[in-house]
């Protein structure tokens, strides 16, 4: 049906008949409302020999249409199949082809100052999808290492958004929930004769339901050691079998575990002081993943850290990362707020300001949303509620240099709509 949909090539002569047939009708109601019934009758004769024609015109077309019957390919079926099961066709069309070779330039334009791993990530992947990877194990299984608030899980959301055109194929589980022995049942469903037996587990059900999806495992250090045997088996055969006795397919899943070992470590012992210089800055980048690492071999078993694809340690961020990553942020408000009715820009020192307020190395990007609910949301919200914005209008925040606070400047629309 919708190959048949997509090659429906209406006859030129069909649609002249039918535009002739519309026209005629809207003449015969125009001169019936002015009472000239004769002009009337003659236009009733036209509709009728129209509708002849029409009907002679379109049993041809149905006739020919028989005929002509059109050849169902395998794209064809693999798009359908597509389309309703959210599965990506695996034969890699010239589209997805440019869209695999610029995946680093699309990740590196929404996650700012992580391009090292950005290009590990992007590697592993062009590596399945060109067909090189090993059938029986998933695409890629990843650790990710840093500081808290620098892209670890922002990483996985944007993955699952760029390869499975969905946010929704992001799988996240909380490890922290699963310190205990007795709770990493509920991973892979409770046990025979226990509560929730046929419920299946909350990992195992979740990729049964989403094949093809990322795994988020947040914060992995703090699951149980058990958990890791577990994995053992995702890892090296690519599926996990639930509580009812299913084999569940991970090998069309990207798996990754985020952890933040190290970063304490970091946090507690610092790098001493000294002038800034780039080459200080390299040292201390060095000296970072160097703790981050020994901290990894020390929480993780061998046999689990040598089945992993790749360690990334994802690097502190700076100021001018932060500069930068205020316009992503700046624009999702701005989509939130046009959905509103209104539009809203800020000027540079405005930004500027932001940027200084929700710059802190230690916590990453997090403290920048923190500033922006702060000196912009709250400010917004203020000017909403006491009914100081209508529909329509242009709202303006800049930076008062005595008071060094934003000044919000409201625009009114010629027309407002509320």
């Amino acid at each position: 049906s919708r190959v048949h949909i997509t090659n429906i090539d209406v006859p030129k002569q069909i649609l002249d008949l039918e535009r002739q047939l519309e026209e005629v009708r809207e003449l015969k109601n125009s001169v019936v409302k002015k009472q000239k019934y004769e002009e009337a009758a003659k236009l009733r004769d036209d509709e009728k020999r129209i509708e002849k024609d029409l009907a002679i015109a379109q049993e041809q077309w149905e006739e020919d249409a028989k005929s002509n019957r059109i050849e169902v390919t395998e794209d064809n079926v693999a798009d359908v199949v597509s389309m309703m099961t959210g599965i990506p066709v695996n034969r890699i069309a010239q589209t997805e082809s440019n869209k695999l070779a610029k995946l680093p330039e699309l990740i590196m334009n929404k996650l700012i100052g992580q391009d090292e791993a950005v290009r590990k990530i992007a590697k592993s992947i062009q590596r399945n999808r060109a067909g090189l990877k090993d059938p029986n194990k998933p695409i890629g299984s990843f650790i990710f290492l840093g500081q808290t608030g620098v892209g670890k899980t922002q990483l996985a959301k944007i993955l699952a958004k760029e390869l499975f055109d969905s946010e929704d194929a992001l799988v996240r589980i909380d490890m922290s929930e699963y310190m205990e022995k007795f709770a990493i049942s509920r991973l892979v469903g409770a046990p025979p004769g226990y509560v929730g037996y046929e419920e299946g587990g909350q990992l195992t059900e979740k990729v049964r339901r989403k094949p093809y999806c990322v795994v988020l495992l947040d914060e992995i250090e703090k699951a149980h050691p058990d958990v890791f045997n577990m994995l053992l088996q995702v890892l090296d055969d690519g599926y996990l079998t639930d509580s009812l006795g299913r084999k569940i397919d991970f090998r069309n899943t990207i798996i990754i575990m985020t952890s933040n070992v190290g970063a304490r470590q970091l946090k507690d012992f610092g790098q001493g002081v000294g002038f800034g210089t780039s080459a200080k800055k390299a040292q201390a980048d060095d000296y970072s993943k160097g703790v981050i690492e020994g901290a990894l071999k020390k929480t993780f078993a061998p046999e689990f850290i040598n089945r992993i694809d790749d360690i990334i340690v994802f690097n502190p961020l700076e100021k001018e990362h932060i500069d930068l990553i205020i316009n992503i942020e700046l624009d999702k408000l701005y989509s939130r707020i046009k959905d509103l009715g209104y539009t809203i820009s800020l000027s540079d020192n405005a930004k500027n300001f932001i940027a200084e307020k929700g710059f802190d190395k230690q916590y990453g990007a997090r403290p920048l949303k923190r500033a922006i609910q702060k000196y912009v949301e709250d400010a917004l919200a203020e000017e909403i509620i006491t009914s100081k914005i209508s529909g329509g209008d242009e709202i303006f925040m800049d930076l008062d240099e005595d008071s060094k606070e934003l000044v919000v400047t409201i625009r009114k629309a010629e027309n407002p709509t509320a």
